[in-house]
């Protein structure tokens, strides 16, 4: 039987749960919904920089409706009490970095591989289990040696002309790269495996590069809002390999809009993986972005070159056609309007007047 036909019905009481809540992803997630009318809880350790302020910000807006569970999802207590309680759950919480990954592999595992299976056996001891969406990554692909490349201007080109035209599928293999691809990667499949063994309503995105407001990106993750915030302050930006590299990027107002609908059609969607990102049609080498930004600042960002980095795709753009198939879900924000939101942002946020906050500390429960 498949895991579609298995998934018990979610409940429909309780607020909504969304573990990394105060991270930028969770903080847009949170403001669609509150604006809902939904109660949403934010579960967050608040260890990356920045996210405080996230959470300060909602509870400011929408007051008791926002409510801060200040908790880790290694917390296996912790975990359970708040699942118990929930409608839905939209499960971000992840230390994020392949960097940190590197450092400290246990400490990775432990919170990506360890908190995703205490959200899972919190589920599955329930009678009525809330739907869950979990946002895995691109990283589960490694690193896409095989595909062949041409330079073409200022990126890098698939020769396969349809991968050009569609983008890496879901039927891609999986090659976890790094001990932050094993982490993630291990979490991925232990959803899959949950929806179909045990009839679990939950579907995942393997996500590409998210970008927008409210977004505390450094030179590990959130690279987009990382470029404009050193370019803002007229600081260099480190390039890791040539910056050729493509990435189809999203603005994170279209994942939203992608997380609603999964959970909207959770019965139909159920134990699927789901590539999300921009598409073809938003894909742009760290180059081009590069030029986006000095359209947008009035002078070219200085820039710095180190070597590559492990596991690093030198392209990635996702072909999304089977969620679209599946909902009519298709990005709207054309890649260059969306980083001049994210400018305007910053600008109206007085980001770019802040000193710099530290990187000592990258592991994370916020997407």
């Amino acid at each position: 039987m498949s895991a579609r036909a298995n998934v018990r019905h979610p409940r429909r009481e309780g607020p909504v749960l969304i573990t990394g809540g105060a991270g930028f992803i969770g903080t847009n997630l949170a403001t669609r919904l509150l604006e809902e009318g939904h109660r949403v809880v934010l579960y967050d350790n608040l260890s990356r920089p920045g996210v405080e302020a996230n959470a300060r910000w909602l509870h400011q807006r929408f007051g008791e409706r926002a409510r801060i569970d200040v908790a880790d999802v290694r917390d296996t207590a912790r975990v359970r009490a708040a699942v118990s309680d929930a409608s839905q759950i939209f499960h971000f919480a992840a230390q994020v970095a392949v960097t940190s990954s590197l450092l400290d592999p246990r400490d990775d595992f432990e919170t990506n591989l360890g908190g995703t299976l205490n959200v899972l056996e919190a589920m599955r001891g329930l009678d009525a289990p809330p739907t869950l969406v979990f946002t895995s990554t691109n990283k589960v692909y490694g690193a896409l040696d095989d595909i062949a490349l041409d330079i073409a201007g200022e990126r890098y080109q698939p020769r396969d002309a349809t991968l050009r035209e569609r983008g890496v599928g879901e039927s891609r293999s999986l090659d976890f790269h790094s001990p932050y691809g094993c982490s993630k990667g291990g979490a991925d499949q232990y959803v899959l495996d949950y929806a179909r063994s045990f009839g679990l309503p939950a579907a995942l995105f393997r996500m590409s590069c998210i970008y927008g407001p409210h977004q505390c990106g450094n030179e590990d993750q959130g690279w987009v809002a990382h470029f404009l915030r050193r370019a803002l302050r007229r600081e260099a930006i480190t390039i890791y390999g040539d910056g050729r590299q493509v990435r189809d990027i999203l603005f994170v107002q279209d994942l939203v809009d992608a997380f609603v609908r999964c959970q909207a059609q959770m019965h139909e969607l159920a134990g699927r993986a789901f590539n999300m990102g921009g598409g073809p049609a938003n894909a742009l080498s760290l180059r081009e972005v590069l030029a986006v930004i000095a359209a947008l600042v009035g002078r070219a960002p200085r820039t710095e070159y180190g070597p590559w980095r492990v596991g690093d795709q030198r392209y990635y753009v996702s072909d999304t056609h089977a969620f679209r198939l599946a909902t009519g879900w298709a990005p709207v924000v054309d890649a260059r309007e969306g980083i001049a939101r994210l400018h305007d942002w910053m600008i109206e946020s007085g980001v770019p007047t802040r000193a710099p906050a530290t990187t000592a500390n990258t592991r994370t429960h916020a997407a």
